[in-house]
């Protein structure tokens, strides 16, 4: 993880903390070889994950346009 962490402007401690959320998601694993870990992804949860992402962003971006739309309704009209 150390090459891993030298790509990154962030402590070790940091990129640690990070790989470790990832691995709880199960984004990426850790391979241990001897005194080295070695951080993979999991490009099937990746897609998984991001197909998740994207239905939420649409369900979301239709609520707002939900809120524009009552937002935008003249006074007047609210009460006809």
């Amino acid at each position: 993880m150390s090459t891993l962490a030298a790509r990154y402007r962030m402590s070790f401690a940091a990129v640690q903390k990070h790989v470790a959320v990832l691995e709880r998601a199960r984004l990426v694993s850790k391979l241990a070889l001897g005194r080295e870990r070695i951080v993979q992804g999991n490009a099937q949860r990746l897609a998984q994950a991001r197909s998740a992402l994207v239905e939420l962003e649409s369900i979301w971006l239709n609520r707002f346009s939900q809120i524009d739309d009552v937002l935008l309704i003249k006074p007047s009209a609210k009460g006809k």
